[in-house]
């Protein structure tokens, strides 16, 4: 619910605030008109005139104050929450979370995030990949798709031509198991051993395409990192990056997977070179030339969903490192301390485009809290922020002049 206090006596503001919804506020103050709500909209409405808070539904952060683009960044929040919230993914050879700390990870996704986990196991997939590796026309069709994606601009193959044309094969027995359980989002547990030795080739390929195709993929099924994936997806309405951090050192931190997406902005391919799986030297993984100069949202979930860490960055380096295929060097716009300090979990997120305060709003509503090292402060504390206009004022027509940026 999106109300406009531009009036209303009595309880109207209270009986259109339904507690079992979200509910937003917008008040006028620069542009005008100024009406009561601007004024006594925290001591009569937030805290029925005593010192704690008692109105259910609302929260000061629910209250926007002339800027159109924080309403917005609140819309996108709940947006992507109300997308997260329920959500069905397929987590081939079932549900996990990284480290000691991630054994309870798929369980809090079930209960805090409400995700509707569906395992499905090797023993499902080995006998129905190798009938599709059976299956000539299916496989002449994945052959010539391989054989286009090679001929793309800025892609370059430096790994074996079959493990490519496999790829492709495993790609689409995933969709149609995505298609059969009714959903777009899917998980790979064991990507680094079991699926290799059935399918001849690793899923990196597999799933950087099928987020390219607009599909949620994950490597690794670690559900400490996933539901930030999944809130971030549909925040941004982008692909987004699943990544080891390294160290942060220098205001610069490292970011790597084998299976990003190229297609990170949603629309323009990145140059990719196609070449083994890091850790294995084995089948077919992408390197992603991101692009330099792009700002981006990194999210730094914690084993406990109770605080998460983000900053906002901007990529400023593709390397080339012994570690996985798909680097960056990503600027902290911020305190590199701060966040060296805060770190939890393992596993980031990442995507192109600042959606910071979008992030923040949207877990404030499932109760974790959300740092921004970009500022050294909670980033609700910035969403107040809008931009003045300049103002003139003539003498003699006694009229002033608002000109908004």
């Amino acid at each position: 619910m999106l109300i406009f206090a531009a009036g209303g006596g009595g309880n109207l503001l209270e009986n259109l605030t339904l507690p079992d919804k979200w509910n937003l506020m917008f008040l006028r103050h620069i542009p005008g008109p100024v009406y009561l709500w601007y004024e006594i909209v925290h001591p009569r409405f937030l805290r029925k005139t005593v010192d704690e808070y008692g109105q259910p539904g609302f929260s000061p952060d629910d209250i926007v104050v002339d800027s159109y683009a924080q309403l917005l960044a609140k819309l996108r929040g709940l947006y992507g929450l109300k997308n997260s919230l329920n959500k069905k993914i397929v987590a081939i050879g079932g549900a996990g979370g990284w480290g000691a700390g991630g054994r309870k990870a798929p369980e809090i996704s079930r209960t805090m995030w409400k995700m509707d986990i569906q395992d499905y196991q090797y023993k499902e997939l080995a006998p129905r990949l190798q009938k599709a590796y059976e299956n000539a026309s299916l496989v002449k069709r994945c052959q010539a798709e391989a054989g286009k994606y090679l001929k793309q601009a800025g892609v370059t193959l430096n790994t074996r031509r079959e493990f490519v044309d496999r790829a492709f094969v495993l790609k689409e027995v995933m969709v149609d198991i995505m298609d059969e359980a009714k959903t777009d989002a899917i998980t790979v547990n064991a990507c680094m051993g079991t699926i290799m030795g059935i399918s001849k080739t690793t899923a990196c390929l597999p799933l950087s395409l099928m987020n390219d195709d607009g599909y949620l993929a994950f490597c690794e099924s670690d559900f400490v990192v996933i539901p930030s994936g999944i809130l971030l997806h549909y925040i941004s309405g982008k692909p987004v990056f699943l990544n080891d951090p390294t160290y942060p050192h220098d205001d610069v931190v490292t970011l790597a997977h084998c299976t990003a997406p190229r297609k990170m902005d949603g629309k323009v391919l990145e140059k990719a070179k196609i070449l083994t799986h890091f850790e294995s030297d084995y089948g077919a993984a992408p390197k992603v030339e991101m692009r330099l100069g792009q700002v981006c949202t990194n999210l730094v979930p914690d084993f406990n969903f109770k605080k998460w860490v983000g900053f906002e960055g901007v990529i400023a380096g593709n390397p080339f490192l012994d570690i996985c295929r798909s680097q960056i060097d990503v600027k902290i716009n911020g305190d590199a301390v701060a966040l060296m300090n805060e770190m939890k979990g393992f596993h980031w997120m990442m995507s192109y485009g600042n959606y910071m305060a979008d992030c923040a709003y949207a877990l404030k509503k499932l109760g974790i809290e959300f740092l921004d090292v970009s500022t050294g402060a909670p980033v609700l504390n910035r969403l107040n922020a809008f931009e003045l206009p300049s103002v003139q004022h003539n003498e003699t027509s006694g009229y002033t002049t608002f000109i908004f940026p």
